[in-house]
C-alpha cells in the first residue's frame, strides 16, 4: 500500500482520488501541513495544477499529486473555467456557483459543456508530469442528485441519462474527468515500474 499525497484541501476531490485508488493510502495535504495553500495565479488548468504540485513537492520533499479542474460551458465562452471554484465569489460556495451558471444560461438552447481535469505530478529534482481528462455533457435547468460536489447536480451525461450527482461513486470514477485523468496517470505509473 503506497501513500499518495494530494495537494488539495477539497474533501470532494480527495474522496474522488480515494475511490480511484482504493488500495492506497490517499492523504490530503492538510493532514501533513496545516493551512497549506497555493495562490492559483495561472490562466490555465495546467498552470494551476503545476503551481500546486511543485510547491507541495518542495515543501514535503516527496512526490505529490495536484489537480486543477473545472467546468467549461460553451455558450459562456468556456466560463467558469479556471475560476470554477470561485465563480460566484472568493468564498467558493458550490450553491452560489451553480446559481450563477443557471442564471447566465436562462433562455439558452446550447447547454453543451465539459468538465476538465489536469493532474500534475511533481517529484523533487525531477520533471513534472501532466495528465488531462475530460467528460462531455450538458447543463440542466435544475439540480438533480445528492452525490458528488461542485457542479455535479447540473452536469447531465446523456449516455447515462443522469447528472453526475445521480451517479454512484464507482460510476462517477469510471466516467468523470478526474477518473479519466487518473487513468492516464495510472498508465504512466505502470510504465514506471
Amino acid at each position: 500500500m503506497a501513500d499518495i499525497v494530494i495537494a488539495s484541501n477539497n474533501k470532494g476531490k480527495i474522496n474522488d482520488f480515494k475511490a480511484i485508488f482504493p488500495n492506497d493510502n490517499v492523504i490530503g495535504i492538510s493532514e501533513i501541513i496545516k493551512d497549506f495553500d497555493v495562490e492559483e495565479t495561472g490562466t490555465t488548468f495546467e498552470e494551476n495544477a503545476r503551481l500546486k504540485s511543485e510547491a507541495a513537492a518542495k515543501a514535503l520533499n516527496k512526490r505529490v499529486i495536484a489537480d486543477d479542474s473545472g467546468l467549461e460551458v460553451y455558450a459562456l465562452n468556456g466560463e467558469p473555467g479556471v475560476y470554477s471554484a470561485r465563480y460566484a465569489g472568493l468564498e467558493k460556495n458550490d450553491e452560489s456557483n451553480i446559481d450563477k451558471v443557471l442564471k447566465k444560461l436562462e433562455g439558452e438552447t446550447n447547454r453543451k459543456a465539459q468538465f476538465v481535469c489536469v493532474i500534475s505530478m511533481s517529484t523533487p529534482n525531477e520533471p513534472t508530469h501532466m495528465f488531462k481528462g475530460t467528460v462531455s455533457g450538458e447543463i440542466t435547468t435544475e439540480r438533480k442528485g445528492d452525490h458528488g460536489f461542485g457542479y455535479d447536480p447540473i452536469f447531465y451525461l446523456p449516455e447515462k441519462n443522469k447528472t453526475m450527482a445521480e451517479l454512484t461513486t464507482e460510476e462517477k470514477s469510471d466516467v468523470s474527468h478526474r477518473g479519466n485523468a487518473i487513468k492516464a496517470l495510472n498508465e504512466f505509473l505502470e510504465r514506471e515500474k
